[in-house]
């Protein structure tokens, strides 16, 4: 197993290499970058300070001024250079300053990052909370009544998008043509430092109630049914039609010989899940309730072309990814000893 830890961390500099590789060509030679946005953006000032002149000296731009943006943004220096820059920058974690926050892109990260947290956590312990026994529970009773009408329930559940059911909360719940229950937006009251502890944890809870429900809801149906669906193969293998001519009781089956065997899928995908939940997942959620987390930074980067925090972040979140799917595989060998990673079986 060290062996194979080992191989696996030594692979992870070539993989993560080759997609800084990929993106570093992409936020380069893309066009619409940061140059071509300033450029824009003096060519629209220009326009509104010279009112009704003639359109033709308002949209030029002086040699110097694009020199200027060059090297203000680092395009002045030749391919070779930038790429060898952004490498060293990248591994040893400094990511330099954001072009639109104006900011150290490592404390513009942990400054949203808890955000994330705030939501993701609560968010993936609600689902495998609620999701495996209801699993369970459909998988003991199949095609039943109950089976169908839950899994009817779910699919509808997981058609509707998630900046929908949350824009629908915010009007029913949040101060819209309906109940004022929930604050619209934030994650804390204005006068939180004034409150006492208990105070504190109760209005941070009120803040979170809609986001974490919205979030938690667009991953109910797959988890369910993706246990359900394994625990009913399981409880059709020969070892469990043995354990019942034995006479074990229903519960024993279950729970000492179905669940280990049933989990491996479930609990392997829990780091993938973690990773989805923490990094890739929450953008509409977190601009429907105006929640400064890491997938709202994601994407307004993306969209403003601010290189230094897409790059970072690729590189972090590509990083704790490739950790994950190392832990990923150590779970599996933890949880069915038939599986051997010394022999690739």
């Amino acid at each position: 197993m060290l062996t194979y830890i080992l191989r696996r961390l030594l692979l992870l500099v070539p993989t993560i290499l080759g997609i800084v590789l990929v993106c570093f060509a992409i936020t380069q030679f893309v066009p619409g970058g940061p140059v071509e946005l300033a450029i824009r953006g003096l060519r629209g000032q220009h326009a509104s300070e010279a009112g009704g002149g003639n359109s033709a000296s308002r949209n030029v731009i002086r040699p110097e001024q694009i020199e200027e943006l060059k090297k203000l943004y680092g395009f002045d220096k030749p391919v070779a250079e930038r790429l060898t820059d952004t490498i060293q920058s990248l591994f040893t974690f400094q990511f330099g300053e954001s072009f639109n926050y104006h900011e150290n892109v490592v404390e513009l990260i942990k400054k949203r990052l808890p955000v994330s947290l705030t939501l993701g956590i609560p968010s993936l312990f609600l689902t495998y909370l609620l999701c495996i026994p209801l699993g369970i529970a459909k998988a003991c009773r199949p095609w039943s009544r109950f089976d169908t009408s839950t899994t009817i329930a779910l699919m509808v559940s997981s058609s509707i998008p998630s900046f929908v059911l949350g824009i629908l909360l915010l009007v029913l719940f949040g101060g819209g043509s309906f109940m004022s229950w929930f604050p619209i937006r934030g994650l804390t009251s204005d006068d939180f430092e004034s409150l006492s502890t208990i105070q504190k944890i109760k209005d941070y809870i009120w803040h979170m109630a809609l986001p974490v429900f919205t979030y938690t809801f667009s991953g109910f149906a797959g988890l369910t049914l993706l246990t359900r669906n394994w625990f009913l193969d399981e409880l059709q293998q020969l070892y469990v039609q043995t354990a019942m001519a034995k006479g074990a009781s229903e519960r024993t089956i279950l729970y000492r010989h179905v669940f280990r065997n049933a989990m491996i899928l479930v609990i392997s995908g829990l780091p993938a899940a973690c990773f989805s939940v923490f990094f890739a997942g929450s953008i509409f959620v977190e601009q429907i309730f105006s929640l400064d987390g890491i997938g709202l930074l994601t994407w307004e980067s993306t969209t403003r072309r601010d290189y230094p925090v897409v790059m970072g972040m690729l590189f972090i979140t590509s990083l704790i990814g490739l950790l994950l799917k190392i832990l990923s595989d150590l779970l599996l060998v933890f949880i069915d000893p038939r599986i051997s990673l010394d022999t690739g079986n």
